[in-house]
């Protein structure tokens, strides 16, 4: 434990050289935020699972994972492009609003071009016409989404405004699942609450951003939203990459097997993913702005930087992942109540991928910092090519199963990957340093 608390202060003493402290305080309201979302899952999930039935469960989850693909495409790369403009110009109220009407502006046209796809798909494919109510009031999450400026908030270093929002949100969630949903008839209700929540916090968001930070939205010209296309165009084939094999996951098993076992595929994902983004997404959102601040006045600082955070992340990792683990048949056992080995091991190998994922988050991250998005988006098209093939032989072959399996190859070759790319990297932020 003593070389963890160690890292921890040589990481708060580099951030506070820098004049920093105010990327503490954000990563404590994004923990704060993480906190809740880690603890109401405890009680929201297992009583949807058991409420409307692993059945019910796994269709509601296979429409999340089909909209998801819309959300990304909604989302673009602005969450990384607009979140670093945003970071530079922080005293350039004029310039941040020129920002934000463009980028949302785009994000708006991709909303209503995703639209147009889905009802295309909704009305002329069976597997989707079949549940066309389920499918549409899903989409509305892709909406409630496209309205949230997060990386507004987050290029600016307001991250409070995300906690008090999200926390809203999943408040009030929780809230409506528990009160509104009695049984497997009541599952057209979930998206819909979802929805409605995605879509109010959204709004309030937008509020802020113009009462609050006193931001003016003009509708930009044509050239100003394919600026910001442009500026995000490789980033965006990176991201399609990383979900061809990660959305895709619950998306594949969802076509290959049955809505049952898609529902237990789904619960041991969403258990790992909480293990993923706490506190590890926190950390990641509030740094990235402030580390291409740092590496704009010094880039070896930055580089340092990244790599005590990095040694953290796995000392923390290292610790708290062996105990969820060896908790594996006793989680699933609270959360499906009843035991099931094949999804204990699917949870087990999820928790060992989710090692890969912490083990490389801020190399990752680092790679779009200093501005090798050529190298960012090589590795995870190489992993797409890769993982997508290999996830659908190893489902046909393993069922479910099979998609843990591959979840563990493909992060461990991402984390290969970039490792070797950073280690190039090294040698030349070490000469700068000297």
């Amino acid at each position: 434990m003593k070389p963890l608390f160690q890292m921890i202060r040589k990481t708060y003493q580099l951030a506070e050289n820098d004049g920093s402290r105010q990327v503490m305080n954000n990563v404590a309201s994004l923990s704060g935020l993480q906190a809740i979302t880690f603890l109401l899952p405890i009680v929201v999930v297992p009583y949807l699972f058991q409420v409307i039935g692993p059945e019910k469960f796994g269709l509601v989850a296979f429409a999340q994972a089909f909209v998801q693909y819309f959300m990304i495409l909604t989302d673009y790369a602005f969450n990384i492009t607009a979140t670093r403009e945003i970071s530079l110009c922080q005293d350039n109220k004029a310039l941040i609003s020129e920002i934000f009407s463009a980028v949302m502006t785009a994000r708006l046209v991709l909303t209503a071009l995703g639209l147009l796809a889905f009802c295309a798909l909704v009305m002329f494919v069976p597997r989707f016409s079949d549940d066309r109510i389920l499918y549409t009031l899903t989409f509305g999450t892709v909406i409630g989404n496209a309205l949230f400026p997060m990386w507004l908030f987050q290029g600016m270093e307001k991250m409070e405004y995300i906690t008090k929002l999200k926390m809203l949100g999943e408040f009030s969630a929780a809230f409506g699942i528990i009160l509104f949903i009695r049984g497997p008839q009541d599952y057209l209700t979930v998206p819909l609450i979802y929805a409605s929540v995605l879509l109010g916090t959204g709004m309030l968001a937008l509020v802020i951003a113009f009462r609050k930070l006193g931001l003016v939205f003009k509708f930009p010209g044509f050239g100003r939203v394919r600026q910001e296309l442009e500026a995000g165009r490789e980033l965006f084939l990176s991201i399609v990459a990383i979900n061809a094999y990660t959305s895709t996951r619950v998306f594949a098993v969802g076509l290959m097997t049955s809505n049952t076992l898609t529902g237990f595929y789904s619960i041991a994902e969403r258990i790992s993913n909480v293990a993923q983004t706490f506190p590890l997404s926190s950390f990641s959102q509030a740094i990235y702005p402030r580390l291409s601040n740092i590496y704009r006045r010094n880039s070896a600082m930055a580089f340092r930087l990244m790599q005590e955070i990095q040694h953290i992340t796995i000392y923390i990792s290292l610790i708290c992942l062996p105990l969820i683990f060896i908790a594996a048949p006793l989680i699933l056992r609270v959360v499906c109540g009843g035991d099931y080995p094949q999804a204990t091991m699917t949870l087990r190998l999820l928790i060992l991928s989710v090692f890969f994922i912490s083990a490389n988050a801020f190399r990752v991250q680092f790679l779009l910092v200093c501005g090798r998005t050529q190298t960012y988006s090589r590795i995870h098209i190489t992993m797409a090519l890769i993982g997508l093939p290999l996830l659908i032989l190893l489902i046909h072959s393993f069922s479910y199963l099979g998609a843990a399996m591959a979840t563990v190859i493909i992060e461990a070759g991402t984390f290969t990957l970039t490792w070797i790319k950073v280690l190039e990297l090294r040698k030349n932020f070490t000469a700068v340093a000297s």
